[in-house]
């Protein structure tokens, strides 16, 4: 028989609300809900209509990436099929398009809101270029900082605007609308183009290259989210020390802020009535054309890293058994 729920709200049944959300959380299950609950306005037309992964943590358990939606899914849940090349199968993914929908991940302990760059009625195109800044290891927090007021620059320069937010962890999110006109091919070069030329205006702070031992302390502009990518969604929390939340900053104060300074625990205090990520956000802009010939001229990073990976273990393998021979004729 089942447990009478703690609470039910918009005919969402609300369960074990006070149960510790994970070890570090420094918050209960219930502030998830509660947070969830109190910026749902805000962040649904991050979710809406985009096929959504997420990420839920069991008590005791790690958390795990949830892209299929459970058998047990609510059937008012509205969900999108989608053909996943990787395990050659057909993903029923979540569209979370409205307050119910949120609730109900929110009980299923769904920390995290991982949003596609595209819309479920249009695959052909994303609505977004995402320039992600991982800082090295450490408190470098500062470091994704500059690179992201680097990438600002080179965005400036191109005639183009962005939106800045704390991913929530260490790195620094900056997301630029685009036109739907634009290629998922030409979108993924403009991005490719755009961290080359932060790079540039300052490479003892920013580097684009994608292994990890080759960017030597700096912060690494990921130029690789596009096509069927997902990014975490501006208000969602992370599964971090203190349950820190990706929060929208003005690129003012971005070098005034860190990311715990903003978890679901004060987020809602701190936002008020604001929405100033709806704020921040620029219009949908067009991508200058010289910008697509430097993208496009560029090589995808993975594919990159790939035959370089490779080369170099091959280089690694010769050195080691050209060792041993020299070792035999000892």
């Amino acid at each position: 028989m089942a447990s009478k729920p703690d609470e039910t709200r918009d005919g969402v049944d609300l369960t074990n609300l006070d149960q510790p959300l994970f070890d570090g959380a420094e918050a209960t299950k219930r502030d998830l809900v509660d947070y969830l609950d109190a910026v749902h306005e805000r962040i649904l037309p991050e979710l809406r209509e985009r096929p959504l992964s997420v990420i839920r943590i069991r008590p005791g358990q790690p958390k795990f990436m949830q892209k299929n939606v459970p058998k047990y899914t609510p059937e008012w849940v509205k969900t999108v099929q989608v053909w996943a090349e990787a395990s050659k199968r057909e993903v029923s993914y979540a569209l979370c398009d409205d307050r119910r929908t949120l609730l109900w991940f929110a009980n299923q302990r769904a920390v995290e809101y991982h949003p596609t760059l595209m819309r479920a009625d249009r695959w052909d195109r994303v609505t977004h270029l995402v320039l992600d800044l991982d800082p090295p290891e450490g408190e470098t927090f500062t470091m994704a900082v500059q690179a992201a007021l680097l990438v600002r620059q080179a965005l400036t320069d191109s005639g183009l605007s962005g939106a800045v937010k704390t991913s929530g962890a260490k790195g620094v999110h900056v997301i630029v609308p685009i036109v739907d006109t634009v290629s998922i091919e030409d979108a993924a070069a403009a991005t490719r183009a755009i961290a080359a030329r932060a790079e540039k205006i300052d490479p003892s702070v920013a580097t684009t290259a994608y292994i990890k031992e080759d960017r030597h302390g700096k912060v690494f502009v990921d130029s690789t989210r596009s096509g069927g990518a997902t990014i975490v969604a501006a208000y969602s929390p992370r599964v971090r020390p203190g349950t820190t939340v990706s929060y929208p900053v003005g690129w003012d104060d971005l070098e005034s802020v860190t990311p715990r300074d903003f978890t679901v625990r004060n987020a809602v205090q701190l936002l008020g009535d604001a929405d100033p990520w709806a704020d921040e956000l620029p219009a949908p802009q067009d991508l200058p054309e010289d910008l697509l010939e430097e993208g496009r001229a560029i090589p995808v990073a993975r594919v990159v890293a790939m035959h370089e990976g490779k080369r170099r273990k091959r280089a690694r393998e010769a050195a080691d058994k050209s060792e041993k021979s020299e070792k035999s004729d000892e």
